[in-house]
């Protein structure tokens, strides 16, 4: 009887480790906060993105982040920490959207008590750095929004703006674009989690650590020579992640650097040859990531893609 309850309990404690909590849809008359949790926005470039919240029916909060210059960051970490403490907390703000990324998360998440989130889960929003963010989340059995932010809604293609309405309220995503010579054929069903491959690397060992098991990894970079992205990969390789994932899906690899030395692969290319010999599907060049087209993602959510040789398709639960 002991040994049962035992593997009752063990069994039950798996499934609670892998349930996520979505954070409430949005409705009409709702409270989103923008603010800073990394570089510093001095500019008055923040009216596209109130107004586009307006025209969804939404009321806007800017944070006291916005306009703090501390060198490269919106203010000292104690500040990003409490803007973003303030918001976490106050059961009026619905959803937090990070201005922009850089880099900075990193320095402020220690610091921040999670205590009332978990009370009333709320969405956050946003890519590149806010990676630290959704992965530590994701550890906590939280969603998140991968998704445009306030200072590229300006540039940003309609189908990437329609993508995080859907998101914010609850409707449903489903992606199918024309598949790449690149990719790797193949269904899988996951949760996708990931974000910044470079934020990615940098938290392994951390309690911020994405676990890879059994999940659908999506990537994208910027502006990185071609061997850290070799090197990055590798660090997954070697930490077993890619051994236990269900499929990949890489978004932009965008503005990529290389040496007077050619290292001899594009991005594309050192992901293909790092990940070859695993039988997973793989979808290259997803609208997704420091592009126009940046197509939101439910981080924490299952999806189920399927690529074939001419049609990727990415279709959330």
């Amino acid at each position: 009887m002991f040994l049962l309850l035992f593997f009752v309990l063990q069994s039950f404690n798996i499934q609670a480790h892998t349930f996520m909590t979505t954070p409430a849809t949005l409705q009409k008359g709702d409270t989103i906060a923008i603010l800073a949790t990394a570089r510093k926005n001095l500019d008055d470039n923040l009216k596209p993105a109130i107004d586009l919240l307006h025209s969804w029916g939404l009321e806007v909060v800017i944070g006291s982040t916005i306009g703090l210059d501390n060198n490269q960051l919106a203010g000292t970490d104690e500040q990003r920490a409490a803007d973003f403490q303030k918001q976490l907390d106050n059961p009026n703000i619905k959803a937090i959207w990070c201005v922009k990324g850089g880099y900075g998360t990193v320095r402020m998440i220690d610091l921040l008590d999670f205590t009332k989130f978990k009370q009333n889960p709320k969405w956050i929003v946003g890519f590149s750095d806010i990676t630290v963010l959704h992965n530590h989340l994701n550890t906590m059995g939280y969603k998140s929004i991968h998704g445009i932010m306030p200072v590229t809604v300006a540039r940003a293609t309609p189908e990437a703006v329609e993508s995080l309405y859907l998101s914010l309220f609850g409707k449903k995503l489903d992606y199918s674009i024309p598949s790449d010579g690149m990719n790797r054929t193949g269904k899988a069903t996951g949760e996708i989690v990931g974000g910044n491959l470079s934020i990615l690397y940098s938290l392994l060992g951390s309690p911020s650590a994405i676990d890879c098991k059994d999940k659908i990894l999506f990537i994208e970079d910027l502006d990185e020579y071609l061997y850290h992205i070799d090197r990055m990969m590798m660090n997954l390789k070697r930490n077993g992640c890619l051994e236990s994932i269900k499929g990949i899906i890489v978004g932009s690899m965008t503005k990529m650097k290389d040496n007077d030395i050619p290292w001899g692969k594009n991005a594309v290319g050192i992901i293909e040859d790092v990940t070859k010999n695993y039988n997973i599907p793989v979808i290259y060049n997803f609208p997704a990531g420091h592009i126009r087209d940046n197509r939101a993602l439910v981080l924490g959510d299952i999806v189920t893609m399927e690529v074939t040789d001419k049609t990727s398709t990415v279709e959330f639960k």
